[in-house]
């Protein structure tokens, strides 16, 4: 691969809230000169649905030397104003870009489902109750294509005429993307499970066949036995469907950071060999899943983080003054990363 990183989220809004409370820019530009300096990590992609907070943490992450991945990942937005956001956003990194930064565009994250219009539904829930339904979802998937689409090459048509860098997107398999207008390919669902990891290594030749760099945006799992088998399915919190808060663990699991560690390096190895240009871990840190000595509150078992976040008011030991604590996935990627600028060093 030619690089790998981590996701950096800056706060995912649903129902008023967001997923990064507090967000504070000092912490930020800290984790930043963490993952460059201690993960040896490449780049960061970064997302949220906060304009400020975005640019913010593209601007710690090349001050600290990251290639930056600049990543709106919004929700619960129109079409009209999905685009006026990520409009603004490409202005924004271009600024960033001319300051010198290493810097890339992509224009939104999984928006057919994310965007109000384009599948039924006013709020997410709604609308990922429809992605669950097979036979509603096979009757309007191909005007959500159409749709989605349609809105993605506006959007790479505005974010071109304002971003000179490389401009790409983060794309969900039912979308169907036209990329003929991006310079790379990219999406959210690299995630192995038991059910998809012998086509696993076909479905990736098929995507680096298309002759434009391909980039994974997202794989991990949560720190608990049997959830590499899971991948992306191993999320087992449950929400305030009025709050968007986590209120419950879902089923009784037994921590397992190894495996969690494992997961991580070993598909970091079939992607290397698959042909792709750059994967993310998802994700540095869920700061929305605090750890609690209450086992049933124990969020983080839930948290596909590489990092275990502290309860509000305590800092951790590893990381003195820094809200979380480092999980063996965090150990695993940082000797990982050693070897790699090791490796590109001899």
């Amino acid at each position: 691969m030619r690089a790998w990183g981590v996701t950096y989220d800056t706060g995912f809004t649903n129902l008023a809230t967001t997923t990064h409370e507090p967000f504070d820019p000092d912490i930020v530009a800290a984790d930043m000169r963490i993952i460059r300096a201690e993960l040896h990590a490449d780049a960061v992609r970064i997302t949220g649905g906060v304009a400020d907070r975005l640019e913010i943490a593209a601007r710690h992450a090349a001050a600290a030397g990251l290639e930056v991945w600049y990543c709106p990942f919004t929700n619960d937005l129109t079409a009209d104003q999905l685009l006026a956001f990520l409009l603004d956003a490409a202005e924004r990194a271009e600024r960033i870009r001319r300051e010198g930064a290493n810097i890339r565009f992509l224009t939104g994250s999984e928006i057919g489902i994310m965007t109000i219009g384009l599948m039924p539904g006013d709020t997410l829930t709604e609308r990922a109750a429809v992605l669950a339904d097979p036979a509603r979802l096979r009757e309007i998937l191909p005007r959500v294509q159409r749709e989605t689409n349609a809105l993605l090459a506006r959007a790479a048509a505005g974010a071109r005429a304002r971003f000179g860098g490389l401009i790409g997107y983060a794309s969900l398999p039912m979308e169907a993307v036209d990329w003929t207008p991006f310079d790379f390919i990219a999406t959210d669902a690299g995630y192995r499970d038991a059910d998809n990891a012998a086509a696993l290594p076909a479905n990736l030749a098929t995507m680096a066949s298309h002759g434009k760099p391909f980039a994974i945006t997202e794989f991990g799992c949560a720190p608990f036995t049997g959830a590499a088998d899971r991948g992306s399915r191993s999320d087992i919190i449950g929400y305030d469907e009025r709050t968007a808060q986590p209120t419950r663990l879902t089923e009784t699991v037994e921590r397992d950071e190894p495996e969690q560690a494992t997961y991580l390096r070993d598909l970091l190895g079939v992607y290397d060999a698959g042909g792709v240009d750059t994967a993310f871990v998802y994700t540095f840190a869920a700061r929305h899943l605090p750890t609690s000595d209450d086992p049933e509150r124990d969020f983080d078992l839930g948290s596909f983080g590489i990092v275990r976040v502290l309860p509000p008011g305590r800092t951790g030991t590893a990381y003195p003054a820094m809200p979380w604590e480092p999980k063996a996935a965090f150990h695993a990627l940082a000797e990982y990363g050693r070897a790699r600028r090791h490796a590109s060093a001899v």
